[in-house]
């Protein structure tokens, strides 16, 4: 049962689950205008407000729309994937690499490496760079530190 007046459309609240179309398009720094993401061609997407699939700050600008609506934000870092950390860009000993790659695994600056932590959590980073001692690491989140704009067709609200 929703709370939903009679003959309107539902809206947006913060334990809404969603279906939709979005774009995520970087707004400045050196990939100013080109989309991370985008499913406007292809099957909507769906997504449950609150359950940590977005941030709270890319999600709060949806509140209140209806079902049917178009629209767009813009998100400064911190409402969106947070400021670059420079404590997150690491080096690790190329021992440590082969230990969890494998000693035979080819990696190339800019590939997204997985690491295991030592309580079984799982992360990620991009290789920057490379040599027989170390490799030096990103793990910032490829959109931490830049503006982005969310395109937003709201296809369903439950």
């Amino acid at each position: 049962m929703t709370d939903q007046a009679p003959n309107t459309l539902p809206v947006v609240r913060a334990d809404s689950y969603l279906t939709l179309h979005y774009r995520i398009v970087i707004e400045d720094g050196p990939a100013a205008g080109s989309t991370f993401i985008d499913t406007f061609d292809g099957r909507p997407a769906t997504l449950q407000l609150g359950s940590g699939q977005w941030s709270p700050g890319m999600e709060a600008p949806l509140f209140g729309h209806p079902e049917g609506d178009c629209f767009s934000y813009t998100l400064a870092p911190a409402q969106a994937y947070g400021d670059r950390n420079p404590d997150l860009i690491q080096r690790v000993s190329r021992a440590m690499l082969d230990q969890h790659a494998g000693e035979d695994a080819a990696f190339n600056p800019g590939d997204m490496v997985e690491f295991t932590a030592p309580n079984g959590g799982r992360y990620s980073g991009v290789l920057k760079e490379i040599s027989e001692d170390s490799a030096l690491f990103d793990f910032n989140h490829p959109l931490a530190g830049l503006t982005l704009r969310v395109d937003i067709d709201l296809l369903g609200v439950l």
